[in-house]
């Protein structure tokens, strides 16, 4: 904060001197610096938004077609692809865990460990249902369509968290890995899918090289997900009491992607829109992330 307000206090006293001293050409270099002061002072609001218990985290990421076959299981692979080129933009390390491709195109579902400075933090804004809106290519008679992707996102809890889960709980089926990343692929059962069978949480690994490693990674991830999922309950049960609380649920869209009739992409939660959807679908999610961080559903949220 010293920092930015000296950076401050020399623009001021620089605008001064090329009034006084009439010299034009100063005003090119205090208009680059104001526009880095703004970037600076953005960024120092956006990391005090920052300061949940597990922001610092890296995050699993999760995306599921709902219903709609072909369609919903494409559009679940365009919303991978801009995750993926989000982090890309942010210097994140990107790595498939599991990825199911679908029957025709797209997929049926993908999981991702995305690792950087807060990246929980970041991906925690896009936990929801993604709705599309356009002309299906799938389509022969040309229709537009709307499907819904849901997309999760847990934290990667480090080992200060205890979870306890009873092998009786557990049912684990074993596979041979089919996707992106997956190594031995089509050769050896060495992916692993691990249900547990209390709550129904399904994780699945095939990106190591072994059966044993696999197993060893699911484990984490489900570790994860039934932390996230007492967490989240412990939050429905404050939040009711508050009488604040609605369900997120298949339908409840947070943000919709409308390729025809026309292009836009519009935060349900916060009302920010841009008409540059193909900017957005290219990785360019940090405005609406950094809206949503500073809007009251993101201070509402209890533990965060």
């Amino acid at each position: 904060m010293e920092r930015l307000e000296n950076q401050e206090a020399e623009l001021s006293d620089l605008l001064e001197l090329a009034v006084i001293e009439g010299e034009s050409e100063l005003l090119s270099e205090i208009a680059d610096g104001v526009a880095d002061l703004r970037k600076a002072v953005n960024e120092l609001e956006l990391s005090s938004m920052l300061n949940g218990e597990y922001d610092r985290f890296n995050a699993y990421l999760t995306i599921h077609p709902g219903a709609g076959g072909t369609e919903s299981q494409d559009w679940a692979e365009m919303l991978l692809r801009m995750y993926v080129r989000w982090a890309e933009r942010k210097g994140f390390k990107v790595e498939f865990l599991d990825y199911q491709p679908g029957d025709e195109a797209g997929i049926k579902s993908v999981t991702l460990q995305i690792s950087g400075e807060n990246a929980y933090g970041y991906l925690r804004s896009e936990r929801g249902v993604h709705r599309l809106v356009r002309i299906s290519p799938f389509d022969a008679s040309g229709r537009r369509h709307t499907s819904f992707t849901s997309v999760d996102t847990v934290p990667v809890i480090d080992d200060s968290v205890t979870i306890e889960i009873r092998p009786e709980d557990l049912k684990v089926d074993t596979y041979r890995s089919s996707g992106a990343g997956g190594q031995h692929v089509n050769k050896t059962e060495s992916a692993v899918r691990i249900t547990h069978l209390p709550t129904g949480i399904v994780v699945a690994c095939q990106n190591e090289r072994s059966q044993f490693q696999n197993r060893d990674r699911a484990m984490q991830m489900l570790r994860a997900k039934l932390f996230e999922k007492y967490r989240q309950e412990q939050e429905a049960k404050l939040a009711q009491i508050k009488g604040e609380y609605t369900e997120i649920a298949w339908g409840n869209q947070i943000r919709s992607y409308v390729f025809c009739p026309y292009t836009m992409v519009k935060d349900h939660r916060t009302e920010l829109e841009t008409g540059n959807i193909q900017a957005v679908m290219d990785g360019e999610l940090d405005p609406f992330i950094e809206a949503y961080l500073k809007s009251e559903h993101n201070k509402n949220q209890i533990g965060k």
